[in-house]
């Protein structure tokens, strides 16, 4: 039976702990975000991360991004931070923009799919925020087997995945609509994605400082 705990005022630290150790053991969870709801694990256990890509039936050459609780946390997975990323970071974070830079070595190879970068995200979403500060960073792979839309209610998650998942954070619906825009900055400044960012908005910030998209 798929374990669920509801995400309230009352309820929230002693969620996010129970959360935490699950994910301390290499559990699997799904968490809101300010979109939809995501897979959540540890990014440096490899075997819960390949859990994650076989709940998803994600392709396995597709990198997973990973949540930050934190700004400090860029440098646990990112090699390199250069100025523009920086910049970017101060302008847009947290927020929807999730930025891939250089990624350190030892991270899984089912995490970064082979390509020596990472994609690195930390959200505005509250309840989020929380979890993480408890948790530490979690993999950010959108709740829904792939291919399928993306889940914005518990219970769509809970059909998807059942007793698969080890902890399911029922926080109500996510706002849904569009996901993170995802801008790769290992250069030339390249955006992989479009979402709730808008391409055009990157390219005013980007010319701020003197760069474009390529």
């Amino acid at each position: 039976m798929l374990h669920t705990r509801q995400v309230t005022a009352e309820t929230v630290e002693a969620v996010c702990q129970e959360a935490a150790a699950v994910v301390r053991r290499g559990g699997v969870i799904a968490v809101p975000t300010e979109s939809s709801y995501a897979l959540g694990a540890d990014p440096w256990n490899g075997p819960a991360v390949e859990r994650v890509c076989v709940l998803k039936g994600r392709p396995t050459g597709k990198p997973i991004l990973v949540l930050l609780a934190n700004r400090t946390q860029v440098f646990r997975f990112a090699r390199a931070v250069p100025k523009l990323a920086a910049a970017l970071m101060d302008h847009f974070w947290p927020g929807p923009l999730t930025i891939v830079l250089p990624a350190v070595s030892g991270l899984p190879a089912l995490l970064t799919a082979g390509t020596d970068t990472i994609g690195l995200r930390w959200s505005a979403c509250r309840d989020l925020q929380l979890l993480l500060d408890a948790t530490g960073p979690l993999t950010g792979t959108s709740a829904n087997r792939s291919g399928d839309a993306p889940a914005c209610a518990a219970e769509e998650v809970a059909r998807a995945y059942g007793a698969h998942l080890d902890l399911l954070l029922d926080a109500g619906p996510t706002a849904g609509g569009l996901p993170s825009s995802l801008l790769d900055l290992t250069w030339p400044p390249r955006l992989l994605r479009e979402g709730a960012i808008s391409q055009a908005t990157l390219e005013e910030t980007l010319a701020r400082f003197g760069e474009s998209l390529a």
